[in-house]
């Protein structure tokens, strides 16, 4: 039994209740997503502050606790491109994707597997078990050259390495989420001859999402969620489904960045992963506002027909 020194009895009781009507308002998600797979891709603006992705990550410990199997995949673009200026080296983008020279591949690993590494240790250091995938040798990801691609003014670009995902090591994966540690998988790959590519880390993390047939897919970056008027933030939709999103892209309301992290959700539901959600991950705890309440706070898309 507890001492009354061990307790805060100047709680009021209103606001004890309130707090136990949050718990039984998760409770039925907490049992629905026990033992199943999420998919969590921290990017944008919301890695840059570091209390913003501390309470990303406390998020991700708790989900591991009630039983949830997260995977984490980030990105770290903000960070690349910052390093990349103060090395004298303009960043370079075509159809939302990174020019990756050598130099810059090599910038790119240097700095992703610094922040593979800050992020694992703050795992541990909330209370979880975090292993990252970030050496040539651990690597989840295998991927070939891709493609060149066309730029705005219609010239074609070769994006150097950067890769095209051909396949995901679900085993390794599998492995450290069925021994409750927290897998953390950078937006770098391996080709057949062992070379490193850099990878969108949206592409990424949809990939990940349909090998491994995640409940769901999670999108945290600087971002509300989907605009349905172009420059309109007030506009965000709760729910979108596939065919409302391809309308927002013809239209132009979905483009530039955010093409990217669209064609993922949209190749992920095609995988058979049931929704992808796009979250504002400076919001604080908002992974676990979009997974455990009935509102959430973001645009989830769903498919075609489906409202929940």
């Amino acid at each position: 039994m507890e001492t009354g020194s061990s307790r805060n009895r100047e709680v009021p009781v209103e606001e004890a209740q309130r707090k136990a009507g949050v718990l039984i308002e998760a409770l039925p998600y907490m049992q629905s997503f026990r033992h199943k797979t999420v998919v969590v891709k921290l990017g944008g603006k919301a890695m840059t502050d570091p209390s913003t992705t501390c309470r990303v990550l406390t998020d991700i410990v708790f989900l591991e606790q009630v039983g949830v199997r997260p995977v984490l995949v980030h990105g770290g673009g903000v960070f690349i491109s910052d390093e990349m200026r103060r090395r004298e080296v303009e960043p370079r983008f075509a159809s939302g994707l990174r020019v990756t020279d050598e130099v810059t591949i090599g910038i790119a690993e240097e700095v992703i597997h610094g922040v593979n590494e800050r992020l694992v240790a703050t795992i541990n250091d909330e209370g979880g078990r975090a292993m990252g995938l970030c050496d040539r040798k651990s690597y989840a990801v295998v991927a070939r050259k891709h493609a060149p691609v066309r730029a705005e003014d219609g010239t074609e670009v070769d994006l150097g390495f950067v890769g095209e995902v051909v396949s995901i090591d679900t085993d390794m994966i599998g492995r450290l989420c069925e021994g409750n540690v927290v897998p953390v998988i950078p937006p770098l790959a391996r080709d057949a001859d062992g070379s490193v590519l850099n990878v969108n880390a949206d592409v990424v993390a949809s990939r990940v999402a349909g090998a491994l047939g995640a409940e769901k897919l999670v999108f945290l970056s600087d971002i509300e969620g989907v605009w349905t008027e172009k420059d309109q933030p007030s506009s965000v939709a709760s729910t979108l489904s596939e065919s409302q999103i391809g309308e927002l892209m013809s239209g132009g309301v979905i483009s530039g960045g955010m093409l990217p992290k669209i064609r993922a959700s949209l190749e992920t539901l095609r995988a058979g992963v049931r929704k992808v959600h796009i979250v504002d991950g400076r919001i604080p705890h908002s992974l676990l506002l979009e997974i455990f309440t009935d509102k959430g706070i973001g645009t989830q898309i769903v498919h075609e027909g489906a409202s929940e």
